[in-house]
């Protein structure tokens, strides 16, 4: 299983297929394979494809349980220096979605295309109450328990408490964007939503679409806040990512 030296970190990440790189940012509560299960075979045929496992989530190792939206955002810059990317496209979904956000805003000459996933591009703590792991305990949610414990196993060692409580920490926090530092993002930008996302919706993704400049949002109907997923319409989204990856090749070799 591969991993790499990443600041503090011993940081787990799978890779497969050719072409220009694409960093998949996986959602809070998953890891990197998992979150995409529904892009790998589409995706590895033209690019090739990294699955990171983020600070604090799935197999990536450190001895801190603290992690937080900008924090991966460094880890993921680093995670490119240390893989010999001078660049790449971003697809991030949710948790992911965001740190996407910070590093399009923060290293632009770094980041080819951003696509986001399941993200307003502000904070919107919205439900996070039921992710608390009393909140849990209290209803009984043994399956929800199980699986946080197995998944995030290695980086958390088995406290799936703590797990629990910094996810709703960092979802009370971030992201801590402004509208002008959205409005800041030069890459061309697609900003996806499933049309009944209860933390997005149609008119939050419209709205952060038109703080960037030239870029495109694509409302999936019928969406939940996870429309590329498996039993929702991961072919919608996957074709409309690959074309507009492929619309902004075709741009960049027209303007050389």
């Amino acid at each position: 299983m591969p991993y790499v030296k990443v600041n503090d970190l011993e940081m787990f990440y799978e890779k497969m297929g050719h072409g220009e790189n694409v960093i998949f940012l996986h959602s809070g509560y998953s890891r990197g394979i998992l979150a995409f299960a529904s892009q790998i075979l589409d995706f590895q045929k033209k690019y090739t494809c990294y699955f990171p496992d983020f600070r604090g989530h799935g197999r990536t190792r450190c001895e801190s349980l603290e992690w937080s939206t900008p924090q991966i955002a460094d880890d993921m810059m680093e995670f490119m220096d240390q893989m010999n990317m001078d660049a790449a496209h971003l697809v991030g979904y949710s948790l992911g979605a965001n740190v996407g956000l910070y590093l399009a805003i923060n290293h632009p000459e770094r980041i080819m295309t951003l696509t986001t996933i399941g993200t307003s591009g502000f904070c919107d703590p919205t439900g996070v109450e039921e992710f608390e792991p009393e909140w849990l305990i209290e209803k009984g949610l043994q399956h929800t328990i199980d699986q946080m414990m197995e998944r995030h196993e290695e980086a958390h060692k088995g406290n799936w408490q703590q797990f629990m409580r910094q996810s709703a920490q960092d979802w009370r926090l971030y992201p801590q964007l402004k509208a002008e530092q959205l409005g800041s993002i030069q890459c061309p930008s697609l900003f996806i939503s499933g049309e009944h996302d209860p933390f997005v919706g149609e008119e939050r993704v419209k709205y952060l679409s038109s703080l960037v400049k030239g870029s495109k949002y694509l409302v999936v109907s019928g969406g939940s806040h996870r429309p590329h997923m498996l039993r929702e319409n991961p072919t919608l989204v996957n074709d409309s990512i690959l074309q507009f990856l492929e619309q902004n090749q075709t741009d960049l070799k027209a303007a050389r």
